[in-house]
């Protein structure tokens, strides 16, 4: 097999922590993932597990306080993007990695026009006189598929519905032609129709562009048809990591497995019952001791209330945090076979 290409992006035990008057939240417990050129890493979990979070603190966008980063490293080209001068972060995040929020009806400035909105960051990191930009910001919103776009410039947000919003909030981070472009749950917001829109657009302006994308969701619908890769997140950490297709077909999280089986299904003449995850989410007080998952876990036994444990790996670029060996439905041994990644 031909060698696959150094990563973009290198994220490596990373922590972040949240300081608060009942005292800390730790949000993101040692995530480490990587991010090759071209590839689609499809992030997913339940509110709250720390998907946003994490890729807000790669690009410095989180406030600090009560934000606090604790340790780990981002290496964007060769630097570390938590110990680089806000002056050159700046830079990196408007030029080379864009972020598309998840609310396109709060993310616009509504005193603005779309088309200053577009031209602001095409100005400050291209260096463009005012018409060169401008014709950048109507190329932009012509490749996002907004008609009528040379009119639609001089429009403001209300003007645009929920849709064409997320499609200007594309264009703005496509202005600079980023290396990296994360979309933290683009379509959440927006009806099955509009959603399925934006699906094909970003697919789109993948093939055209070969940028690398992050695609955070809950839906692990949207997933299977566009990621090239998963990472599945739990109580702020990573449970299991596999490409797209080894992940539905062979699931080695028991988290995982329970995620795939709330998936609605129509097959057969009864539609059947959906699954339901038993029990909550962790209470993020503290870095975990011991397996997040273990409280709502069928598969719990000793050692997952002995320690946290490491992610194994379990198949080719395949790895699971977990205690519990699938393939032989049993606890691993002692001295598992597979290797710990992050032990």
């Amino acid at each position: 097999m031909p060698d696959r290409p150094e990563p973009v992006l290198d994220v490596r035990d990373l922590k972040t922590v949240f300081k608060t008057r009942t005292g800390e939240v730790h949000a993101v417990n040692s995530i480490s993932f990587d991010l090759r050129p071209g590839e689609l890493l499809g992030v997913v979990g339940e509110s709250g597990s720390g998907k946003s979070v994490t890729m807000m603190s790669l690009i410095g966008l989180l406030p600090s306080p009560p934000a606090q980063i604790r340790g780990g490293t981002v290496t964007f080209e060769g630097r570390n993007l938590l110990t680089v001068p806000e002056a050159d972060l700046r830079k990196i995040r408007g030029r080379r990695i864009g972020f598309v929020f998840q609310d396109p009806m709060t993310s616009l400035n509504p005193v603005f026009t779309v088309g200053d909105q577009i031209i602001e960051p095409i100005r400050k990191h291209m260096r463009l006189d005012r018409k060169a930009a401008r014709a950048r910001a109507l190329e932009l919103m012509q490749l996002v598929g907004i008609p009528d776009a040379a009119r639609r410039l001089t429009d403001y947000p209300h003007q645009f519905s929920g849709g064409m919003r997320q499609r200007v909030m594309i264009a703005i981070a496509l202005a600079c032609d980023p290396d990296i472009l994360i979309a933290d749950e683009p379509t959440t917001a927006l009806d099955v129709t509009i959603q399925a829109q934006i699906l094909d657009l970003v697919h789109d302006l993948r093939e055209k562009l070969g940028m690398a994308i992050v695609w955070i969701t809950h839906d692990l619908g949207v997933i299977a048809g566009i990621a090239d890769r998963v990472m599945v997140m739990y109580g702020g950490q990573v449970v299991e990591q596999a490409p797209v297709k080894e992940l539905f077909a062979r699931p080695r999280h028991p988290y995982t497995r329970a995620l795939l089986k709330t998936i609605p299904s129509v097959r057969g003449a009864r539609a059947p019952k959906l699954t339901v995850i038993e029990g909550q989410p962790p209470i993020l007080g503290a870095a975990p001791e011991a397996c997040s998952f273990r409280d709502r876990c069928p598969y719990r036994f000793a050692a997952c209330d002995a320690a946290n444990p490491p992610r194994f790996e379990v198949g080719p670029r395949h790895d699971a945090a977990c205690f519990w060996n699938f393939d032989r439905d049993a606890p691993r041994d002692a001295a598992p076979a597979g290797e710990a990644l992050n032990a």
